[in-house]
């Protein structure tokens, strides 16, 4: 009897060291990888492809390592491969569905952390984009994980770095004249630090007019403030010119002298505080996120200059590649402490929830 468990044990010794192989070899490729590619913008998703490969490839070995008939084995191989192709087949409209769809987005490189985008009635800027999720960041400063599926399969609007188009809307009475109207919306358009503002005519309503202002924002970081200031022009520009922003049925129900206008009394104007920024409380990490990748951009592109000769088949001189080195190391020590204080702030507000 203990001849026999003894050698059911030696059956199972080789088994035994494959399991504890694969599974030193995996943790030694991922410390390996995540300190090859910590300052790489595309680590994350050869990383993760990496390691599920090897992850299957492990998992065959450890059952090619079980100590049981060949027969049986090959049964279980041929299970295996039947189960992993109806995973697939499953699973091609989620879990490998979001994998496509992020390899696409990145590989597209229509948006990238630190962007505004719009999809279908969700606004903010990109947080992170890994694998299989997207994370974004409301202007209420709430994160929100949206699967890259959901991404690829709906309407994706971008704000572009260089400047985007805001708008506003407001109705007036057919009695104040169209080109008065469109001077004064224009001059509110240069109030709200807008530039090439114009007007548009959307509606000729019953009783109404509708207009739209519209002008190029620049600065695209102060979206949400800028759309706020655009309003604010507009409501100044056209109470100083004694226009009412009222429909004409309200001369028909209030109660006041005949031909008063609703107009506020003038006040002296101030300047405004500067005081704080909507985008600088709502897109905090979003803000982080940005810097992070810009600055793997420049160490990418750093080192991408290091490797290649000039134009004339040259290398760099001495003098250049020190410069560029010490730049290099300067900016990696900069995404170290800049990455730690994003994980920090994380870890702070998952403590703050829980």
């Amino acid at each position: 009897m203990l001849t026999e468990v003894i050698s059911m044990l030696k059956d199972f010794v080789p088994f035994l060291l494959t399991i504890a192989a694969v599974m030193v070899a995996l943790a030694l490729v991922n410390w390996a990888l995540r300190r090859r590619w910590r300052d790489n913008p595309e680590a994350q998703f050869r990383f993760q492809m990496i390691m599920l490969a090897l992850t299957l490839a492990g998992l065959l070995t450890i059952v090619i390592a079980l100590p049981i008939d060949e027969t049986l084995r090959g049964q279980l191989l041929s299970l295996i491969g039947i189960l992993l192709s109806a995973a697939i087949a499953l699973s091609s409209t989620t879990f490998i569905g979001n994998i496509m769809a992020g390899i696409m987005l990145k590989a597209v490189g229509h948006a990238r952390p630190g962007d505004f985008i719009t999809v279908n009635d969700l606004t903010g800027r990109i947080t992170e984009m890994g694998l299989l999720h997207t994370e974004i960041q409301t202007e209420f400063r709430d994160l929100v994980t949206l699967p890259n599926l959901y991404m690829v399969t709906h309407p994706l609007q971008v704000v572009r770095s260089s400047g985007t188009i805001i708008t506003a809307e407001v109705s007036l009475g057919y009695d104040v004249p169209n080109s008065e109207v469109e001077a004064i919306l224009q001059q509110a358009t240069n109030d709200a630090g807008l530039t090439e503002g114009f007007v548009q005519v959307r509606e000729l309503g019953d009783f109404s007019i509708t207009y739209r202002v519209a002008g190029l924002l620049e600065d695209v970081k102060s979206l949400i403030s800028a759309r706020s200031k655009l309003r604010t022009a507009m409501l100044d520009a056209l109470h100083e010119a004694g226009v009412e922003i009222v429909s004409p049925n309200f001369m028909n129900t209030r109660s006041m002298e005949p031909g008063l206008p609703i107009i506020p009394k003038a006040a002296r104007k101030s300047d405004p505080s500067p005081g704080t920024k909507a985008e600088d409380i709502a897109f905090d990490k979003a803000n982080n996120a940005e810097i992070i990748e810009d600055m793997r951009k420049s160490i990418e592109g750093i080192t991408e200059r290091l490797d290649e000769k000039g134009e004339d088949g040259v290398e760099l001189t001495a003098h250049e590649r020190t410069r560029l080195e010490s730049k290099r190391t300067i900016l990696i020590e900069q995404l170290q402490q800049a990455e730690l204080a994003l994980e920090e702030e994380e870890r702070a507000g998952k403590g703050e929830v829980g």
